[in-house]
């Protein structure tokens, strides 16, 4: 079924002229790879960088062409640029997609030049410099953390390659249109939830370009009816790519967290991550280490398996706030994998307390006004 659509779109996108009215859009070769994956089609057409505001008729022609096609529900198609002499690539083109959700109020646009999201009081990016140090796990309960608190919260999975947060919150389906290409977030455990999970099969893999996951993320932010949100936060992919540049430069954030894992090797890591952000003028709200011990549950004794303190240390080297330890635990583990964070799953326990004490320490810097000097939130101490 998919080779049947993937050959229909080809076929209607060779009806379409080229840009200078010469030739067609597959004759030119300026077709990406066409991605097929239960209803939905990608791809992106390659033009001069300097032309892609002129040639946005063009993506409108090519996007209502592919939605002409039986079987395609949702057409997403971005312009890249294309490669000049030398082999070296253009300055990329800003991905061109349709206009924000229409909803009652505008975008505001903020002193940094970034158009606010109607609705969103404040977005938070949770990053890490690699992969495997707990950054989604860390996302959900700090998202339902803050949700604990007394919060309207939202959760964006912006690791387009390796979604979990469907898997996080057990929520699977597909969204629902509210209007025109506007869809409807998903719903887990009381948070709206927006991922790339829900678009594509689980075990389908993700060739896709920069501009593609540009694209990508900017619709799941700007193309989807939040409503209103204390925090949306933000689930980011591991590492200082497109898409951690694209959050950090087009996106306006209130501010990052950091999460690693007490070793050096993700310390190294977990600096880059952190000093990206501090380049595009993203303020760090501190960092969290993960992994940070283990209690025997037999013996009860204390092991740091993964050394100890790093990531505190790295804080105060670094004059950012140390937002807390969470240690090593199977229950956080095993209620993460089924779909129930700890802190809804053992909401008096003193793991979801961890987290939300986290939790209050970042909501209360993000919502300081101005120039206010924002206190520390108090300790919890487990005797």
């Amino acid at each position: 079924m998919s080779e049947t659509i993937k050959n229909a779109v080809q076929d209607r996108l060779s009806q379409i002229a080229g840009p200078d009215g010469v030739g067609d859009l597959v004759s030119l070769k300026l077709v990406s790879e066409i991605f097929v994956s239960d209803g939905r089609v990608a791809f992106s057409i390659s033009v001069p960088a300097e032309r892609a505001k002129e040639l946005e008729p063009l993506r409108e022609a090519a996007e209502t062409a592919v939605l002409g096609v039986a079987g395609v529900e949702k057409a997403m198609v971005a312009l890249t640029a294309e490669r000049v002499s030398g082999g070296e690539a253009a300055a990329p083109a800003k991905p061109q997609t349709a206009s924000a959700p229409r909803r009652n109020s505008a975008p505001t646009e903020r002193s940094d030049g970034k158009p606010g999201v109607p609705g969103i009081k404040h977005i938070i990016a949770v990053a890490s410099g690699k992969g495997g140090v707990g950054k989604s796990t860390t996302t959900a309960n700090l998202a339902l953390g803050l949700k604990a608190n007394g919060l309207k919260v939202g959760v964006m999975d912006a690791d387009i390659y390796g979604p979990s947060i469907p898997r996080l919150f057990n929520v699977s389906g597909r969204p629902e249109h509210v209007s025109g290409r506007v869809i409807k977030p998903m719903e887990g455990h009381g948070l709206k939830i927006m991922s790339m999970g829900f678009l594509v099969e689980e075990d389908t893999p993700m060739i896709w370009r920069g501009p593609m996951v540009i694209s990508a993320l900017t619709q799941m932010l700007r193309e989807v009816d939040w409503g209103e949100l204390d925090v949306l936060v933000v689930d980011m992919p591991p590492g200082t790519g497109d898409a951690q540049l694209t959050m950090a430069q087009q996106v306006p954030l209130a501010g990052a967290v950091i999460v690693s894992t007490p070793q050096d090797l993700a310390l190294i890591d977990a600096r880059k991550g952190l000093n990206m952000f501090r380049r595009v003028e993203v303020p760090v709200l501190g960092i969290v280490e993960n992994m940070s011990y283990f209690l025997c549950p037999d013996c009860g004794s204390r092991h740091d398996i993964f050394g100890h303190g790093g990531a505190r240390s790295e804080a105060e080297r670094l004059d950012v706030p140390f937002l807390g330890e969470v240690p090593l635990d199977m229950a956080i583990r095993e209620t993460s994998d089924s779909g129930n964070p700890v802190v809804v799953s053992d909401p008096d326990g003193a793991h979801a307390a961890i987290y939300r004490d986290i939790a209050a320490k970042v909501y209360e810097t993000i919502d300081a006004p101005a120039g206010a000097d924002v206190k520390a939130a108090p300790k919890i101490v487990f005797d």
